[in-house]
């Protein structure tokens, strides 16, 4: 059976709505029936998303993140969009342990975690316009 299937949501980006994002992604991937552990998985990945746009996108400012979430067959495409600062360099970014704030005690693995539990992750950024995360996780639940 092949889905086909589109949600978009745009909220704050205050710490509490990370956990909203969580939930929200966790309902629109249960129609492919993953298992629990390939749903922890796409929570995690977009909670680190989520959180580098509160923490570095924007920088203690308040403004909108947007979520969006696409089915196809069974693939989960889930885009973290901000209009944030941007990022200066991608590629040292996307390097584990580095880290723009580290007098915040932040560890640097948010691209790494995001890499490691969804099977695809592109990132396009522009400073000082902002940054687009795509991530892609395969749901194999044999159904």
């Amino acid at each position: 059976m092949s889905y086909s299937n589109k949600m978009e949501l745009k909220f704050l980006s205050k710490s509490q709505n990370e956990s909203f994002a969580r939930t929200v992604i966790a309902a629109f991937a249960a129609q492919l029936d993953p298992t629990v552990e390939e749903i922890a998985d796409i929570k995690t990945a977009v909670s680190e998303a989520v959180t580098n746009s509160i923490i570095h996108g924007y920088e203690g400012k308040i403004d909108y993140i947007i979520l969006k979430a696409q089915i196809e067959g069974n693939k989960l495409t889930v885009e973290v969009i901000d209009n944030g600062v941007g990022i200066e360099d991608i590629e040292k970014a996307m390097e584990p342990l580095y880290t723009t704030k580290p007098d915040e005690d932040r560890s640097g693995m948010g691209f790494t975690v995001m890499q490691t539990f969804m099977d695809e992750l592109v990132v396009e950024s522009e400073k000082g316009k902002g940054t687009k995360v795509r991530m892609t996780k395969y749901i194999n639940s044999g159904k």
